[in-house]
């Protein structure tokens, strides 16, 4: 009863704050360059959550996510441009084609671990890189022009049900799983746990919401390019995780938030931005060496101050 009023709490927080950044910028208070900056923050949040769930909970690493993100972004471009089928139904679309990428690569590679894991999620996101760059039906190399269909109610909702989904699942006993895996996957796979399985679901889940975050990202825009989905986005999207701290959902938000914000206030100043940038990531690394919030979620600051209560 506690977790069920607690999950309504959030999601009402989470309306009102909807509300209040909707009306804002119906009313003028909120111009087109924060607006367009907030839907970058959700669309950074969702690569970042839907990342930490393989990474942070599975323990997997992987860095080819922008690999998904590709495939999301350009089967939408294709739905909307190509076949001019409404936009809602190229989200869905693209997050089951990238599921099913997901999948693909996921069912292989998955029996590799550590570095072997890397190298090969990598491979897939620019092998998928150089494809599109060679097919001319998306534009190749040029890219492929997109009508902008993204307004903030997508890409918050989009962003408030990568959240939702990938929360329950990690307090599931399906997300127990993942975590036994992650702590210690020869112990897992002693106790009965079926490793590869559950790696390979979890890997879907995130490769689904990478599709659903493509969508959005490529209808923000009037074009998208080969080039923006090379192995530097994936590293970004790392960043937000290990920034945030693995294993801690809310820390995935956090950190891509901040770090949009830092990246949009700095990009008049290119050359200057990745200095202040690494400077940024290089201190927090130093001082937090497990990242914001290390593996804990910000609920378990009011827990713990509850805990305390009851103890006095």
């Amino acid at each position: 009863m506690k977790k069920s009023k607690a999950f309504w709490a959030y999601l009402l927080i989470g309306i009102i704050i909807y509300a209040i950044v909707q009306f804002a910028m119906s009313s003028g208070m909120i111009g087109s360059y924060y607006s367009n900056m907030l839907i970058t923050m959700c669309i950074n949040v969702m690569l970042a959550v839907s990342l930490h769930i393989i990474i942070g909970i599975t323990g997997q690493f992987s860095i080819g996510h922008a690999g998904f993100m590709a495939v999301g972004a350009y089967v939408s471009a294709i739905f909307t441009m190509k076949l001019e089928l409404p936009f809602i139904a190229a989200i869905v679309a693209a997050g089951i084609i990238a599921l099913l990428a997901g999948l693909l690569i996921g069912i292989p590679t998955l029996r590799l671990k550590g570095d072997y894991l890397a190298i090969a999620t990598l491979g897939f996101a620019e092998i998928i890189r150089i494809v599109i760059l060679n097919v001319d039906y998306v534009g190749g190399a040029a890219g492929m022009t997109v009508m902008r269909e993204t307004t903030w109610s997508y890409a918050f909702f989009a962003m408030l049900l990568t959240i939702i989904v990938i929360s329950n699942y990690t307090k599931s006993r399906h997300g127990r799983a993942c975590i036994a895996i992650r702590e210690d996957e020869i112990a897992a796979d002693a106790m009965g746990i079926n490793t590869t399985y559950y790696k390979v679901v979890a890997f879907g889940i995130g490769a689904f919401f990478a599709g659903i975050a493509g969508a959005i990202f490529a209808h923000n825009f009037y074009i998208i390019q080969p080039g923006t989905f090379g192995f530097l986005k994936s590293f970004d999207i790392l960043i937000y995780v290990v920034l945030g701290g693995l294993g801690s959902l809310s820390g995935s938000v956090l950190a891509a938030v901040l770090l949009t914000a830092v990246s949009t206030y700095l990009a008049e100043f290119p050359e200057t931005r990745m200095i202040i940038y690494s400077l940024v990531l290089i201190l927090v690394m130093l001082y937090r060496p497990t990242g914001l919030l290390g593996t804990k979620e910000i609920t378990d600051i009011f827990k713990f101050g509850k805990k305390g209560g009851k103890n006095v």
